[in-house]
């Protein structure tokens, strides 16, 4: 059971990973914390946003829509590496997904296919959007892959997780592709690299 890490805690961890940020705004306090408890926190989502633009994207990420308001992640990984945080706490990131797939987190072991939505996701994972149109067709540039991998270990290390713990939207929910263009498999490896 691990509580979620202070903003502050959370903004250190990710610059001694290494990791260049841009803070968007009262960041720190920007969350749907009245809609719901956020943590224990258990991993690390991640997503493409069907966004070009880094402007927009951030913005988009930051306020939301009429039908999902923001923030719709804690931070959004730009084509060029740089990860603007946008919300601390409960983000309408992650929605409903699979039991199974959350114990399968916990205990870190391989992930089952996810086949039900029966468990509220927004509670239990830090989530980064990544600006990409995931069509499996635009770029992911080095420095944002590199991006991705510094963010999910920086936090599974401040919580002594492995890189099990680091799942892709498509893993955690019914009907999801997110994140298109990359696997999961070859990022949790990349990981595992990392936090040795």
């Amino acid at each position: 059971m691990a509580p979620p890490m202070s903003a502050g805690s959370f903004l250190d961890a990710l610059k001694d990973e290494g990791v260049t940020v841009v803070e968007v705004g009262d960041w720190q306090h920007h969350n749907r914390n009245h809609k719901g408890p956020w943590g224990p926190v258990h991993g690390v989502m991640i997503h493409h946003t069907v966004t070009s633009g880094s402007a927009r994207t951030v913005e988009i990420c930051r306020d939301g829509h009429p039908s999902l308001p923001g923030p719709l992640c804690h931070g959004v990984i730009t084509k060029d590496g740089r990860v603007h945080l946008v919300g601390y706490g409960r983000a309408n990131h992650a929605g409903l997904g699979d039991d199974d797939v959350l114990r399968a987190v916990i205990a870190e072991k391989a992930l089952p296919h996810d086949n039900e939505s029966n468990t509220d996701g927004n509670r239990h994972f830090y989530g980064f959007e990544c600006e990409n149109l995931g069509d499996g067709e635009d770029p992911w540039p080095a420095a944002q892959l590199e991006a991705i991998e510094k963010v999910s270990a920086a936090i599974c290390r401040h919580h002594g997780w492995t890189q099990r713990s680091v799942v892709g939207h498509l893993e955690w929910q019914p009907g999801k592709v997110d994140p298109k263009g990359f696997t999961m498999k070859s990022m949790r490896a990349r990981i595992e690299e990392r936090l040795k």
